[in-house]
């Protein structure tokens, strides 16, 4: 066989290489586009979901892997416990003064409060704050309400989703000042309407792009 015949049977080879995976890649965009919300869904889920299995880890007595998503989600969340929601324990959650009859040492700072998980009377917190919960929990349950209703939700105006946001923002900032202590259920009702205010901003672009990917991609394909 001439040296031209082999290069023209590498040069196919390559070609039908670079086909193939072109065709991949293709269908990968295709996936996506059309399964967008169940894997956003699906995402967000699994996002929630992990700092609920750190305390079930915990009180199982399997520290090592609870203290790796306490670790990582760390670097997401301030994670104080008089903010956290805990399982396992004696209440669902406790003011500061309670922790400190409780295992919490009087007068810890900003760090060493972080660091404390919890204990067997307290129980164990979950790996995220409250409003953290809130904001995840609904962006989840929006999203599938989204699924359900998707055809007649239109997006809301930028202007009425600042509107929608002044209750996290004055809840959360008059608490970083100092000015006040919120509580469990302001975290709650604030942290939930930015989530459910933020699909409602969002997904309804998301999905008018995504309906013009699977369009322009149908048709470049035939």
């Amino acid at each position: 066989m001439s040296r031209s015949a082999d290069s023209k049977g590498g040069e196919e080879r390559e070609d039908r290489v670079q086909r193939a995976i072109a065709s991949r890649v293709d269908g990968g965009v295709l996936w996506i586009a059309r399964h967008w919300l169940a894997l956003f869904n699906v995402l967000v889920g699994l996002y929630l979901l992990l700092p609920f299995l750190a305390p079930v880890l915990a009180s199982a007595g399997l520290s090592t892997p609870s203290s790796l998503i306490y670790s990582v989600y760390s670097a997401t969340c301030h994670q104080l416990p008089e903010r956290s929601y805990f399982l396992f324990g004696e209440q669902p959650f406790y003011s500061l003064a309670s922790l400190e009859t409780s295992g919490l040492s009087e007068g810890q700072g900003l760090f060493q409060r972080r660091a404390f998980r919890g204990n067997e009377s307290t129980g164990y917190k979950i790996a995220v704050c409250q409003r953290d919960v809130a904001i995840y929990g609904s962006v989840v349950a929006a999203g599938l309400l989204f699924g359900i209703l998707r055809r007649g939700i239109p997006t809301i105006g930028l202007k009425f989703y600042l509107l929608l946001l002044i209750p996290i923002a004055l809840d959360g900032l008059s608490q970083l000042f100092g000015l006040r202590e919120s509580n469990w259920w302001l975290r709650t009702v604030t942290g939930a309407l930015f989530g459910g205010a933020s699909v409602w901003l969002a997904y309804p672009y998301i999905e008018a792009a995504m309906k013009d990917v699977v369009r322009s991609e149908e048709m470049r394909l035939g």
